[in-house]
Parts: C-alpha cells; structure tokens; sequence
C-alpha cells in the first residue's frame, strides 16, 4: 500500500523490478504469443526487447497502444506487473547490427 500511496505522490517512483516475476506475467498473460519468449518479435507483434522505452513509457503504451496491440487496463496488468516485464525484456540481448550477420550482407551485395 505504501509503495503505491508514494507511486500516486512521486511520479518519478519507480517500482521495484522482479525479472522472474515479469517472465511469469510475461508468459501468464499471453505476450510471447505475438511478441515472442525473448520479445525478439514475430509476424503478429514487434520486436520488445531490449526495450527501447523506459518503464513509464511502456506502461504508457500497454495502456493506450497504437495499431493491433490490445490495451492492457491496470486490472488486467498492474503497474507493478508491467515494471516487472520491463525489467524481464531488458535481461534480452540487443540485436546484432546487419553489417554483423553474413548472410544479410551477402542479400544486400547483390
């Protein structure tokens, strides 16, 4: 209750992130199903992870998000819940740089 009270009188708060719990909602609430395990995207959702977005931008965007995306209200995912997915998507490598995959650089030298 305290964490929330501060989280409603600081808008800076940040929660404090649990990488095991934010997998479990991860997986739980069915975003791997279009954004993948690793959030490395699929043909039904974008790349999420790493995350470009700090944690309030994420929140932010799960609750009014743009395209296909379903909004997630803060009843079906807290705001706890979603920093605990952040913090899951930023143990995620970044993408390796075209210039750095062989294969794409012998599609685009032709």
């Amino acid at each position: 209750m305290k964490k929330l009270l501060l989280a409603a009188l600081l808008p800076g708060f940040a929660f404090a992130q649990n990488v095991e719990n934010g997998k479990r909602v991860f997986v739980r609430d069915g975003c791997y199903e279009c954004h993948g395990y690793a959030g490395q995207g699929t043909i039904q959702g974008a790349r999420i992870g790493p995350p470009v977005l700090n944690a309030q931008g994420m929140i932010r965007y799960i609750r009014k998000p743009a395209g296909a995306m379903p909004a997630f209200t803060d009843k079906v995912l807290s705001d706890q819940e979603v920093n605990d997915i952040y913090a899951y998507l930023k143990t995620m490598p970044a993408p390796k740089p075209v210039k750095d995959i062989p294969l794409l650089n012998q599609i685009r030298d032709k």
